[in-house]
């Protein structure tokens, strides 16, 4: 009888292996399809919302309000063709919890949209569609300049200081977080603002496993951090 040889095996087995490509994409699947969900449904909103844009004297909340919806459109289209094509990490957290960690800051927010929407007047409408286009954008443009290298797990790719990352060193959530709080007015009430508060939590506590991933993965970080603030410019 004839042996099978073990090395072709061991070689399909490697391309599954923590920092290869295909166990990247695999990793990142589960968050492609969410987004990929997600930009499926909010397409026919926007359309509706530009089609009334266009009709003769368009309400002026209802234009801020698609481009609201167009920029997180643009935002989950950018983060889905990026974790396709991002890098593979070359090192990360270890454990449990900076998994979960992350997985929380990134997904609880969503909890707030189950609640009821609660009436808003004039200017509390303007203030979270302002809030949500701004943050919106700003997080576009964080994603756009980190390129391939966006993680969701606390993972090390390769260190990004130009853009809006030489402002500050975590501009991705703070334009995220922006966006949240202005969703949060549009269902304010006890309930939204625990969720909130519990989602900033481990929003900071994310940026402490993923600061330390980034200054063992690489010694320039920690200049890089003493010169430039976490969330907020000159003060945090």
């Amino acid at each position: 009888m004839t042996a099978i040889p073990a090395e072709p095996a061991k070689s399909r087995l490697a391309v599954l292996r923590p920092g290869t490509k295909l166990y990247d994409f695999l990793f990142g699947l589960p968050l492609i399809v969410w987004y990929g969900l997600g930009f499926y449904a909010q397409v026919p909103l926007v359309l509706h919302e530009i089609a009334t844009v266009a009709a003769p004297h368009p309400d002026p909340l209802v234009l801020l309000d698609a481009l609201a919806k167009a920029a997180a459109l643009l935002f989950a289209a950018a983060l889905i063709a990026l974790v396709i094509l991002r890098r593979p990490a070359t090192s990360g957290a270890p454990g449990f919890v900076p998994k979960a960690v992350a997985f929380l800051g990134a997904f609880l927010g969503i909890a707030i949209l189950s609640l009821p929407r609660q009436p808003m007047g004039w200017p509390l409408q303007l203030a979270s569609t302002v809030l949500i286009l701004g943050g919106m954008g700003f997080a576009v443009y964080a994603l756009l300049s980190l390129g391939r290298s966006i993680s969701v797990m606390s993972e090390a790719r390769k260190l990004v200081t130009g853009g809006p990352y030489a402002i500050v060193r975590h501009p991705l959530y703070l334009g995220e977080e922006t966006a949240l709080i202005g969703i949060a007015l549009q269902f304010l009430s006890p309930a939204a603002l625990a969720v909130l508060a519990m989602q900033i939590g481990f929003q900071l506590y994310r940026m402490r496993f993923e600061e330390q991933v980034m200054r063992e993965a690489f010694p320039e970080y920690a200049e890089y951090a003493t010169r430039v603030k976490r969330l907020v410019p000159g003060i945090y």
